[in-house]
Parts: structure tokens; C-alpha cells; sequence
């Protein structure tokens, strides 16, 4: 038996981390980098859009031959020009656009440390989670190891006649249900560590006495980074709606073309010019498109209009989220108390019924009732100081502070 309980406990050892490497470890994964990834694609995008608003150059040349040569039309020519353009007004758009990008910027930003964020809650509530799944394993060991003792003095008993064949075969019974819910525990202890693994990218295992810092000042739920990235999406959504009312207005356009020009004549034809520059300012004005400029800005506005409301609604309930977490923090630090006292006085009613059972006193029912809520109260108290800690950390979430900021070890 001692063999088994030690293979399951050999690899907790062989890789160890605390919470805060837990976190750290997390919050670099595959997923936190393809974030990361999109973040930096949209950054180029936006470099992208400013350079499409900068002066263009082109330059290109024409080679062209002909089976009658007139005095426009030479045997063999050749024009090669270069081209300077800039848009000098487009209604307004490119800073509608550069406003909608700078907005996109911010609000991924935002969304990437709320992911992190998300990540390391979860990565918390594992940690917590498992130790006390440990504390629990503890306990089913001890019961296990008094059900084991009781069941050897029992069988001592029934060989010399002094009990019956009922009261050992209830030890055994009660000491086959403890092994069961030990493999349970055994159960929930791997799967997170499997989910930890997974996570993280790489072979876990627990330290304990890691601990979360309480939130001091600026508990507010305005400042969770899911809420901030939806009002930077929000700004973004409306610079774009914005944007399309350009169609309403001119654009103006400079060009200025440089060529030069190499004519071949077989017949005497005077030349024309050898180069040439033309500078051109182009007027453009779209005043009438069956309302596509219209339905273009009513649809983006729209669009901004739902998610406004998307944002309203998820801004109340992180509101109605902070106060929640705060009020289960509260209930939490009560439950401790009430758990230390429940196993203070659990503890001192075991040492009674077990006094009174080993001297036949009190029948095996009652024994292993008392041993049962004793152990089930010392696990109860760790299960609370567990969960002590996830509060602390759900505070600090929908307060919107950086979680791996507030693990102390």
C-alpha cells in the first residue's frame, strides 16, 4: 500500500514550480504569441496605410514600331517617364483612418494583457484547486491509516471472540470507500496538472506557499482590460463610420510627369519635342451615387451603435462581477473561522469517541463517524484558505490589475 501512495506522489517532486513561475510560464504560451503575432501584423498594416498616403513614384517606358511612318507616327520610338502623385485631399478620410487604426492598436493591446489576464486567473484557480485536492489526499491517507490500524485490532478481537464478524466487515467497507475516494482525488489531482501542462507548454509540477496580495486602493471595475479594449474597438468602429462620409466630399490629386522621348523617322519629318514635364492638380466629386455613400456610413454607424450597447451591458455586469467578488471574499474569511473552529472542536470529540470505542464504550458507528468529521474538518479549513486566495485573485481581476503582479511567494 505504502508503495502505491509513494508512486503517485514521486513525480510531484521532479519538476517544481512555484505559482508565480506557473504564471509566467503561462502567459508566454503558443496562444499569448499568436496574440502577439496579430498585434504586430496590424501595427505593419497601419505603416502600411500611412505609406499609401506619402508622395508615389512611378516610372515606366514604351517601346513602339510601325509598318507606316507618318509625322505623328515614327518607324521606331521609345518614351520613357516617371510620375509624382499625392492625394492633397481625400474629404477627410486618411485621419478618419488613421484615428480607426490608432484605436485597433490600443484596443488588441488591451485584449492581449486581458488574455493574459484570463490565463493567469485560471492558472490561480488550478494552483489553489490542487492543494487542496493535497490537503484533501492528506486527510484520506490519516483516515486511511486509523481505518487500517482499527481494522488489525479488530481482527485481533474477532479472532478471540470479543466482536462480531458485522463490526469488522463495516471497517472493511468504510476502508474500501476511503481508497475509492482517494483514487478520485488522485484523479483530480492529475487532470490538473495535465491541464497545467498543457497550459504552459511543458512538465509541471506544484510548490506550495505561494500567496496573493489583497488589492489596497483603486478597486474599480472600469478598469478591467476587456473593458478598455472594447472602448478602444468603440472609437475605432466609429472613426470608421466617420471615414465613409468622405464620399460626400472632392478629392484633390497632384501628378507631375516627367518624359523623354526617342523617335526614330526614316522619312524627313520635323521632331518633336525630346522631353517633356506636365504638373497637373486633379478634381474629383462623386455628387451622386444612389445613396451608396449613405448606406456606407449608416451601416458602419450601426455597427458602432451595436457594439455600444454590446459594451453598456458588459460594463454593468463587471460592475455587479467586482461587487460580487468582493462580498465572496468577505463570506470566505468567515468560513475559515468558522472551519478552525469546527475542526477544534471535531479534534476533541474524536480523542473522546476514540477513548470510549477502544474501552467498548460506544459502538464502531459512532467511531467512525467522529473519525470521518474529523478529517473531513481538516481538509475543510485548507480547502477554505484555498479559496481565500482565488477571492483575493478574482478581485484583482475585475479590478483590473495584472494578476502576475500580485502573487507573492
Amino acid at each position: 500500500m505504502k508503495k502505491i501512495y509513494f508512486m503517485f506522489l514521486t513525480p510531484l517532486f521532479l519538476y517544481s514550480q512555484n505559482l508565480e513561475e506557473l504564471v509566467n510560464l503561462s502567459i508566454n504560451n503558443k496562444m499569448v504569441n499568436a496574440s502577439q503575432q496579430s498585434l504586430d501584423s496590424i501595427k505593419d498594416e497601419y505603416k502600411s496605410i500611412q505609406s499609401g498616403y506619402l508622395p508615389s513614384l512611378d516610372v515606366g517606358a514604351t517601346y513602339a514600331t510601325t509598318n507606316e511612318e507618318t509625322a505623328s507616327v515614327p518607324k521606331d520610338s521609345t518614351k520613357t517617364y516617371a510620375t509624382l502623385s499625392y492625394e492633397l485631399y481625400d474629404g477627410g478620410k486618411k485621419y478618419d483612418t488613421y484615428d480607426s487604426y490608432e484605436s485597433t492598436i490600443k484596443s488588441s493591446e488591451e485584449s492581449l494583457q486581458s488574455l493574459k489576464n484570463d490565463i493567469s486567473l485560471n492558472v490561480i484557480n488550478y494552483y489553489y484547486n490542487y492543494l487542496s485536492y493535497v490537503s484533501q489526499k492528506e486527510a484520506k491517507l490519516k483516515e486511511i491509516e486509523q481505518l487500517d490500524s482499527q481494522l488489525t485490532r479488530l481482527s485481533r478481537f474477532l479472532s478471540v471472540g470479543t466482536t462480531t464478524q458485522d463490526e469488522v466487515e463495516k471497517i472493511i467497507s468504510s476502508l474500501e470507500n476511503s481508497k475509492v475516494t482517494l483514487q478520485e482525488i488522485e484523479l483530480s489531482i492529475i487532470t490538473i496538472l495535465h491541464n497545467l501542462e498543457y497550459i504552459t507548454g511543458q512538465k509541471v509540477s506544484i510548490d506550495m506557499g505561494s500567496t496573493i496580495k489583497e488589492v489596497q486602493d483603486d478597486i474599480k471595475s472600469d478598469s478591467r482590460f476587456d473593458l478598455k479594449s472594447m472602448e478602444y474597438s468603440l472609437d475605432s468602429k466609429l472613426s470608421t463610420a466617420n471615414a465613409q462620409k468622405s464620399g460626400y466630399l472632392p478629392t484633390i490629386t497632384l501628378d507631375n510627369t516627367y518624359t523623354v522621348y526617342d523617335r526614330n523617322y526614316d522619312g524627313n519629318y520635323s521632331n518633336s519635342p525630346d522631353e517633356q514635364n506636365i504638373l497637373s492638380a486633379n478634381l474629383k466629386w462623386n455628387i451622386f451615387s444612389f445613396g451608396e455613400t449613405k448606406y456606407k456610413y449608416e451601416s458602419k454607424f450601426k455597427d458602432y451603435l451595436s457594439s455600444k450597447s454590446k459594451y453598456e451591458y458588459e460594463k454593468n455586469k463587471a460592475d455587479v462581477d467586482l461587487q460580487l467578488a468582493i462580498k465572496s471574499y468577505e463570506i470566505s474569511k468567515l468560513k475559515i473561522k468558522s472551519s478552525q473552529a469546527n475542526l477544534k472542536a471535531a479534534t476533541t470529540a474524536y480523542e473522546i469517541i476514540k477513548t470510549k470505542y477502544e474501552n467498548g464504550l460506544v459502538d464502531n458507528v459512532s467511531y467512525l463517524t467522529s473519525l470521518s468529521e474529523k478529517f473531513s474538518a481538516l481538509s475543510q479549513l485548507k480547502t477554505s484558505q484555498n479559496d481565500l486566495e482565488i477571492k483575493k485573485a478574482k478581485i484583482a481581476y475585475y479590478s483590473g490589475k495584472k494578476l502576475e503582479e500580485y502573487i507573492k511567494w
